[in-house]
Formats: structure tokens, C-alpha cells, sequence
């Protein structure tokens, strides 16, 4: 993997770019000890690691646009970051880079019960909106297995989704509005309380953008109000083939779980072990299927969802009988990853997409692609929608253990896209994929992203080295504008 070639220029003006950035974000907010930067060095994607340059902790959207404005000026490079949560590499600092920490922008500032909608500042926890509204009986959907953690504005950035996306949507379904500052400070909002905008679909691009468009500094988050009735159906089977069959019968018979979600045997004796969540042990594959609505609605569902099960293979069924129990039962595969992570040194977590009519084949194929490169893979993932996160084994004390795996998730990937799938469902491309993505995308569909890309960062100083595998020159690639939240294309050639 490489990345953008250092700035010597830039790297020789660190101890006055410290200063700057500590006049505009006073007291404690800048952070250019060796030691403290190496808190930022990777994010959760820890194979790869790069002290940044300085690390600035604005707490005001002032400051986010002061800190921009400075850096687009003396062109230094600006990789932000949430929590520090992503699994691509989509927050890994560059050596003549400033980091830019959103963490302290973490309050809520409003919450609209009459539009149903929350409006906090990206540094907010997933979780945290939750709670912040469950006391009127209201959630936010989304909900990936690090919510305790991660922030909406990342949210945002990797378009996350969780176990409950398959009915729920992702944060993209969710998101109302944005208010973030381009790489010359100005300030744009994008969408509100309302349901929908006129015009080019700005908060679409922007959710999914992994930090190259713009900084969000303010997010409007759709709520709803708790389902009456949930319950969540435990399902083993015999083999992965079975439970993949099912998940696409079920969808088939015009049933929407609230979350329909998949582990294999490894993964369930991880979690098991870990959580004590009630998982059956002597089965192959095991689906959690939930169903929520109205009393009589559920009894219906879990009824039909039982019969397509029983008449795939299904040797066990058991359905949650309490709330702590249905509880219980997400928090085993909500904890799959930590849980994975005491039977093996080092895992890696991939993320792909695929139909859900390929999940018994492509099951069938990464457990032969395991056996003939003899690492390990524990699969945990949202059945309903096809997105795959396969975690692969090793030790990365081994010698080429590392370089082994890389080249094993590269495989599953590929695998992905050759059914009709895609590289990536909610983790992002950051580094991870950046390189696979001429295996997905023509070079002609490449430049034309980068065209979009020119148009919010014509000197490609936000987060530079992510996502596409060659850079252009914006001027080769044609002149855009985004000024005061207005967007203005050329003429695009068509082909």
C-alpha cells in the first residue's frame, strides 16, 4: 500500500503550522508531542499505521472553518476524523498531514419531537442519540455493532448501518440534514428537517463521502418511535448453504425482518463463549431473525419465517421470550468481533456486498479459498442485505501471516464482484480497497468520481490517498465549482 508522497515543504513548516493551528483552537486543543500523536497513529484498521503531522481538537464549527481555511491557504493535506472506529483505513493520518479530531463537537443540540428528528454535532455517539430519546419511546435505527463508540459524523462518512438496516435502511435512510465546511472554511448546509431537497442530491454524495468532499459539523437524524412488539427467532442448520437458502426464502415469501443476521460455527463459539447469549453449539450456521410491529403481526411472521426454516433444513428454532432475552441474543452478535478476537492474535475484518440469491455459493467458495490458504475465517454477517464481513485469522507475529491475509480478503472481494456485488457495503474503501477498485469500476467510471471529487477539492487536500487508486490533476479533468452551497457542473462529455 502506498500513499501520497510526503510534502517535504510542508513537513519543514511544522513548528509554525503547530502555532497556527494553536491560536485558532486555544488551551489544549492541538496535540504535536510524538508520543500523544501516536493515540491517532491508525484507526480500527491497525495493520496500517502513520503518526500525523499535528492533531488539531476544534470544539466549534468556527474553529472546524478557521482550521480548513488555514490549511487550504499554506496547502496542507487534512485527514478527518471521528472516533477513529473505521475498519478501512479511512482515518489513517499522513506524515505532513493535520488530523483534524471531531470528538469534542459532541453535544445534541435539539431534539425535534414533532418532526421526529434529532440535531446533534457529528462527535455524538451512535448509541447516544438513542439514548437521548428512548425515554419518549424513540430510537435511531442504524445501529452497527460499534454504536457504544463510533460517532454519527463517521457514521455519515462510511454510510453505516448495522443489524437493523435490512427494514431500517442505513444512516443514508436516515439522515435528514448536514451542515459542514469545505476545504476553503465556507460553511454549507445540505437538507434539514424537512423529508426531501430540491436540486442535485448533495446529502446523498456527501453520506458514503469518507472525508474527501467536506467536514461534517452538524447532523439532523431521522427517529422513530419503538416498535410495539419484538422478537428475535434463534435458527441453526446443518451446514452455511442451508441458512443462506433460508435468508433468501424468507425474503422471497415477501417477509422484511427487522434484522436478519448470520454466523457460522467458529463465530458462534466465540461468541458464545464470550456472552453466554444462549447460542446453540452443535450447529453449522445459525440465523437471528427478528421480527417487530404489532402483537398479532409478529405472531403471524415468526409462524412463516418458522415453516420456511423448518422446510430448509432448520434443526433448531427458538424464539426469544422476554425483551432481555431478544436482548441477549443481539448482544452475542453484536460482541462477535471482540469475541473473535480471544481465539486468534490478529483478525481481519473485511466488508463486501452481494445478492442474496449468492450467499450459498459464495459461503461454499470462501470456505475453500480458507482450506487452500490455510488461514482460518469466522463469518459474521447481515444476511438480509448481503453484506459480508468475513473476519480472516492470523498472527501477525508470523512472518507473511499479514501479507497472507491481505491477499485471502483481496480474494473474498473479488469473489464479490464477480456474482454482481460490490467492494463494500457500510466499512467504506479507505486504503483497504483503494487498490481493488479497477477489479469493480472502469477507469473512465474512476475519473469521473474524481471529477465530483475536483469539484468540492480542486487541490485534493481532504484526505488524500483514500479511495481511488490514481490520482488526476483536477485541471486535466475539467473546472467545478461548489461555492456557498451552490454546486455548478460543466457540460460532462457523454459516452
Amino acid at each position: 500500500m502506498e500513499m501520497p508522497k510526503p510534502d517535504a515543504a510542508i513537513i519543514q513548516r511544522r513548528s509554525e503550522i503547530v502555532n497556527a493551528l494553536a491560536a485558532i483552537v486555544p488551551g489544549n486543543g492541538v496535540i504535536a508531542g510524538s508520543d500523544a500523536l501516536r493515540v491517532f497513529e491508525s484507526d480500527g484498521l491497525t495493520a496500517y499505521r502513520q503518526v500525523p503531522l499535528v492533531a488539531v481538537l476544534p470544539s466549534t464549527t468556527e474553529q472546524v472553518s478557521q482550521v480548513l481555511r488555514y490549511c487550504h491557504e499554506i496547502g496542507a493535506k487534512v485527514v478527518p476524523r471521528g472516533a477513529g472506529t473505521s475498519l478501512s483505513g479511512g482515518a489513517l493520518p499522513l506524515a505532513d498531514g493535520v488530523l483534524l479530531v471531531l470528538s469534542r463537537l459532541n453535544r445534541i443540540l435539539d431534539v425535534d419531537w414533532d418532526n421526529r428528528c434529532v440535531v446533534a454535532q457529528p462527535g455524538v455517539t451512535n448509541l447516544g442519540i438513542t439514548a437521548a430519546v428512548a425515554h419518549r419511546g424513540f430510537y435511531y435505527a442504524p445501529d452497527p455493532s460499534s454504536q457504544i463508540a463510533c460517532t454519527v459524523g463517521g457514521n455519515i462518512a462510511e454510510n453505516s448501518g448495522g443489524v437493523h438496516c435490512l427494514k431500517y435502511g442505513l444512516t443514508t435512510n436516515n439522515v435528514l440534514g448536514i451542515e459542514m465546511v469545505l476545504i476553503d472554511g465556507s460553511v454549507v448546509r445540505l437538507g434539514g428537517r424537512h423529508l426531501d431537497s430540491e436540486g442535485y442530491d448533495l446529502l446523498g454524495l456527501m453520506t458514503g463521502s469518507e472525508g474527501l468532499l467536506g467536514v461534517v459539523t452538524e447532523v439532523t437524524l431521522r427517529i422513530l418511535p419503538r416498535p410495539a412488539t419484538a422478537r428475535a427467532l434463534l435458527i441453526g442448520f446443518s451446514s452455511n448453504e442451508a441458512g443462506g437458502d433460508c435468508v433468501g426464502a424468507i425474503i422471497a415469501a415477501g417477509i422484511i425482518p427487522g434484522g436478519m443476521e448470520m454466523m457460522d460455527r467458529l463465530a458462534i463459539a466465540a461468541a458464545e463463549d464470550f456472552i453466554q447469549a444462549g447460542y446453540p453449539l452443535d450447529v453449522e450456521s445459525l440465523l437471528i431473525v427478528e421480527l417487530d410491529g404489532c402483537a398479532a403481526e409478529v405472531d403471524h411472521l415468526a409462524a412463516m419465517v418458522e415453516g420456511i426454516a423448518r422446510a430448509k433444513g432448520a434443526v433448531s428454532v427458538r424464539a426469544s421470550a422476554s425483551e432481555e432475552e431478544r436482548l441477549r441474543f443481539w448482544a452475542g452478535r453484536k460482541a462477535a468481533f471482540p469475541a473473535v478476537g480471544r481465539i486468534s492474535p490478529d483478525y481481519y475484518c473485511m466488508d463486501g456486498t452481494i445478492p442474496r440469491g449468492q450467499l450459498p455459493y459464495v459461503l461454499s467458495r470462501m470456505a475453500a479459498m480458507s482450506r487452500a490458504c490455510g488461514l482460518r475465517v469466522a463469518n459474521v454477517f447481515h444476511a438480509g442485505d448481503g453484506n459480508l464481513h468475513p473476519l480472516i485469522l492470523y498472527d501477525a507475529n508470523e512472518p507473511g501471516a499479514l501479507t497472507a491475509a491481505e491477499a485471502f480478503g483481496a480474494d473474498i472481494l473479488k469473489l464479490c464482484v464477480d456474482v454482481g456485488g460490490v467492494l463494500t457495503g457500510e466499512h467504506g474503501v479507505g486504503v483497504e480497497k483503494r487498490d481493488l477498485m479497477t477489479y469493480q469500476f472502469a477507469a473512465l467510471d474512476l475519473v469521473q468520481q474524481q471529477r465530483v471529487k475536483c469539484a468540492f477539492d480542486p487541490q485534493g487536500l481532504l484526505n488524500p490517498g483514500k479511495m481511488f487508486p490514481e490520482l488526476h490533476r483536477c485541471a486535466e479533468l475539467g473546472q467545478f465549482h461548489v461555492r456557498a452551497g451552490q454546486i455548478r457542473f460543466p457540460d460532462i462529455p457523454r459516452f
